[in-house]
C-alpha cells in the first residue's frame, strides 16, 4: 500500500517538474519577444512619454463643432458592419457544414474546404480593403466585401466546429427515420447549433463595427475616413472628438449585442 502511494506521488512530482519547465519555456518566448522588440527599452520609452502626454494635451478639449457632418459617416459604418456580416453569415453556413468532419461529403471537400477558411483568415482584412478599394473604389463596398470575406474564414471555422461537437443521437435517429443527408443536417444539427450560431455572428458583427473604423481609413469610407482625415491636418482636438463618438457608438453595439444574445438562450 505505501509503495503505491509513493508511486502516485512521484508521478505527481514528474507532473509538476514537466509542469514547471513548459512554464519556463512559456516565460523565456514571452520574454525574449519582449526583449527583441523593445519592451524593455526603458530609455526609449521614457524618451516618448512626454511626445504622447504633448499629444494628448492638444487633444483636449474634444471638438465638436463638425459633429454633424460625422452622422453619415458613423451610418456607413454601422452599415458596413452589418452589410459585411450577413454576407459572411450566409455564406459561412454552407462552408461551415463543408468543413466539418461529421457533415462533409468528402474528406477532400473536408481538406478544400478548410483550406479555404485558412486562406481567409490569414488575410487581414485590412489588406483586403486596401485590395478592394483598388478594385472598385473608394466608399462602403470594398469595407463590405473586406470585412465580409475576413469574416468567412472565422465564423464558418467556429459553424464547423459547433457541428461536429453536435449530440448524434438526434442524426442517428433522424438517419433512422429515413431523412436524406440534407434533412439529417437541418433536423438533426441545425437545432442544437443554432445558439451558437447566432452568438457567433453576434460577437463576430460586434468586432466588425471595430473594425470598419479601421477600414475608413483605407478609403473604404466610414467615420474611420474622418478619423484620419483630421490625423492628417493634426486637428487633434477633432480626433479626440471622433474617439468619443466611436466609443459611444461602440458601447451603444456592445449592449445591444448583448441584449440579442440573451434572446438565443
Amino acid at each position: 500500500m505505501q509503495g503505491e502511494f509513493n508511486l502516485v506521488l512521484a508521478q505527481q512530482r514528474r507532473g509538476w517538474n514537466r509542469s514547471l519547465v513548459r512554464g519556463l519555456v512559456l516565460l523565456v518566448i514571452v520574454g525574449g519577444c519582449c526583449f527583441y522588440v523593445g519592451l524593455f527599452d526603458v530609455k526609449r520609452l521614457g524618451e516618448g512619454i512626454p511626445s504622447l502626454a504633448s499629444m494628448v494635451g492638444d487633444m483636449f478639449p474634444p471638438n465638436f463643432s463638425q459633429a454633424k457632418t460625422w452622422v453619415k459617416p458613423l451610418f456607413d459604418t454601422l452599415a458596413m458592419s452589418i452589410a459585411g456580416t450577413a454576407v459572411a453569415v450566409l455564406l459561412s453556413i454552407p462552408l461551415g457544414i463543408l468543413a466539418a468532419r461529421n457533415t462533409s461529403p468528402h474528406p477532400v471537400v473536408y481538406h478544400a474546404a478548410r483550406a479555404v477558411l485558412n486562406g481567409l483568415r490569414s488575410i487581414p482584412e485590412l489588406i483586403m480593403g486596401i485590395v478592394f478599394v483598388a478594385a472598385v473604389g473608394f466608399g462602403a463596398l470594398p469595407g463590405v466585401l473586406a470585412l465580409g470575406l475576413h469574416s468567412i474564414g472565422m465564423i464558418a471555422k467556429f459553424f464547423a466546429e459547433a457541428i461536429e461537437h453536435a449530440d448524434q443521437a438526434p442524426v442517428e435517429a433522424a438517419r433512422a427515420a429515413g431523412c436524406s443527408p440534407l434533412q439529417v443536417i437541418f433536423h438533426g444539427i441545425v437545432p442544437q447549433v443554432l445558439p451558437q450560431m447566432a452568438d457567433t455572428a453576434i460577437y463576430r458583427w460586434e468586432y466588425n463595427f471595430r473594425a470598419s473604423t479601421v477600414m475608413g481609413m483605407v478609403g473604404a469610407g466610414g467615420i474611420g475616413f474622418e478619423l484620419m482625415g483630421s490625423l492628417r491636418l493634426m486637428q487633434y482636438r477633432e480626433v479626440s472628438a471622433i474617439l468619443i463618438v466611436i466609443l459611444a457608438m461602440v458601447t451603444l453595439v456592445d449592449a445591444f449585442s448583448s441584449h440579442l444574445r440573451s434572446k438565443f438562450k
